[in-house]
């Protein structure tokens, strides 16, 4: 079973529905004791760092997070998910995140052209930095859908990167701690054979 965090961040429902229909079970949980028997954990999150991060803490699930990631068990960050997984986050102030993949997360206006659009919204292909069960079965041509104006810099663990006026971190991992910061659930077949991937990571 696979256990998608609820903390009041998050396009929860539509994860839920994605594996749903490629046959995998999900559940929408904020419940402790659910995500630490679950096999699998998904940490979503739409919005800004600060109150993500402040509503994981108060729901007591910060510590939770971390500890089923020490367990060895697999965890996916989508989108702000994935900008949590980092050791600090510079929107609107600096703020801690948990630290389990290394590097901060910045504004992407620090880095591409002036005359681009922020936030990077709309479908873009991937270029993979390093091999990943995450990605089997994919090629450079598939794109998937973003929606971010923030993402992870000076990060060692990248796996995928998106091109926009320059390359910008797109995915990340280190051992069983995954991170995505485009959203399967709205890249159409290819985010589902990407949801897929991880449901059929071996623990």
């Amino acid at each position: 079973m696979i256990a998608i965090i609820d903390y009041g961040v998050g396009n929860l429902f539509s994860l839920q529905s994605s594996f749903a229909a490629i046959g995998e079970e999900a559940v929408v949980t904020g419940e402790e004791a659910v995500i630490r028997a679950a096999d699998k954990v998904i940490l979503p999150g739409v919005g800004a760092f600060r109150d993500a991060a402040k509503k994981l803490t108060d729901s007591r699930l910060f510590t939770v997070v971390k500890e089923v990631a020490a367990e060895g068990k697999p965890l996916l960050g989508i989108c702000l998910g994935m900008q949590l997984l980092f050791e600090r986050s510079f929107e609107d102030g600096v703020y801690e995140g948990l630290g389990l993949l290394k590097g901060e997360v910045r504004p992407i206006k620090d880095v591409i052209p002036a005359d681009l659009k922020i936030p990077q919204i709309g479908w873009n292909t991937l270029k993979f930095t390093k091999e990943s069960a995450l990605f089997r079965g994919l090629s450079e041509e598939d794109a998937v859908y973003f929606v971010h104006s923030y993402a992870a810099m000076d990060a060692p663990d990248v796996s995928a990167v998106t091109e926009y006026g320059a390359d910008l971190a797109a995915a990340a991992e280190k051992g069983n701690v995954y991170g995505c910061q485009f959203h399967p659930e709205k890249s159409g077949n290819v985010g589902l054979r990407i949801l897929k991937n991880f449901a059929e990571l071996k623990i």
